[in-house]
């Protein structure tokens, strides 16, 4: 990625600091250049402020300025400031959209502001995780298995002792969302639904790195824990979890969390002027697709060697070479590869 530029007030600032920095116009209304021909295309993705979209930038931007006359850059804010940069063109492309946390999202479409090219996944997963050796065991470490039967969220009533909190031990603990976020609300109408109040204390961990950390200390010490956590993340991409089982999702059930987590459809979409300005580019993005397993192995990967953005996505486009050949046209596919070193 060439630039960053923070998104703060207005979007219509931001696309003046980014003209700025650059001295290039905004890709919205440059002419079609994604052949390689004249002066390279702006493109702006969004980057919403999480680890995985922030690497699907860096793949797409990787992609773009080797194979399709791009110059990539990046504009930095909230999701609502980001989002509404993208329908007003301050923003041309969303690699990671999450579309039932945006309100506005099919009327954005409908409306033609928008455009949604592919689904980057649809396979993502919240909810209460225990390590698979607290299950099956791990005879590798020499762990036995302590809850063989342990399959569902209302089953841990009858594992409090396996899961003991440390400051309270008349009590399971249950590591739950942090507060402020909705899940947490949800976590917690679950937590007194299926009657956990009774055995287990509910802890917030206070933020996604202590919770993160609680996980990790477990996991390398082979003990147990039950915990919330979501995918994909370098967590998930690390770690053997498994994902407690709950009743089917209903949006009833839901609000009173009587079910599971509904996964959630996280789509790549453009900005409308931008589609028609860049129209090879947004050809390859409407193949791009992913899953969560796939950027849970790219965060980790990131988590693990301290790798940027960008040489992670150099590196994960080595280790899955067959994704530019579903992604690209072959001539476009043997530029990156080129760009890659291979």
């Amino acid at each position: 990625m060439k630039k960053k530029v923070a998104l703060a007030g207005t979007c219509m600032l931001a696309a003046v600091l980014l003209a700025s920095c650059s001295g290039a116009s905004s890709g919205a209304s440059a002419a079609p250049s994604d052949t390689g021909a004249g002066e390279p295309i702006q493109v702006v993705f969004g980057d919403a402020g999480w680890d995985s979209m922030r690497f699907h930038n860096a793949v797409a931007a990787l992609i773009g300025e080797a194979a399709y006359h791009i110059e990539a850059s990046e504009i930095s804010g909230s999701t609502a400031i980001t989002y509404t940069g993208l329908k007003g063109g301050d923003i041309q492309v969303y690699m990671e959209t999450w579309t039932e946390g945006l309100p506005t999202y099919d009327d954005d479409i409908a409306a033609g502001s928008i455009k949604e090219l592919s689904v980057n996944y649809d396979d993502n997963a919240q909810g209460l995780y225990v390590p698979r050796y607290v299950i099956e065991g791990d005879a590798s470490r020499g762990i036995e298995p302590i809850a063989p039967d342990l399959k569902t969220v209302k089953d841990l009533s009858k594992y409090a002792d396996l899961f003991p909190d440390p400051d309270d031990n008349s009590k399971g603990r249950i590591y739950g969302a942090i507060s402020g976020w909705e899940v947490d609300k949800i976590l917690r109408l679950k937590y007194e639904a299926y009657g956990l109040d009774d055995t287990y204390n509910y802890m917030d961990p206070g933020s996604d790195a202590a919770l993160a950390a609680s996980i990790s200390a477990a996991c390398e010490k082979g003990e147990p824990i039950v915990a919330y956590y979501w995918e994909p993340t370098w967590i998930t991409g690390k770690y053997d979890l498994v994902l407690l089982q709950d009743e089917p999702y209903d949006k009833t059930l839901y609000d009173e969390g009587k079910c599971e987590y509904p996964s959630m459809r996280v789509t790549v979409c453009v900005n409308a002027d931008f589609y028609d300005a860049a129209p090879d580019f947004c050809a390859f993005l409407s193949q791009y697709e992913t899953s969560s397993a796939l950027t849970a192995e790219a965060l980790y990967y990131i988590q693990e060697s301290g790798a940027s953005y960008e040489d992670a996505a150099a590196w994960f486009l080595r280790q899955h070479d067959e994704l530019l050949t579903e992604w690209l046209p072959d001539d476009k596919a043997e530029l990156v590869r080129a760009a890659l070193g291979d």
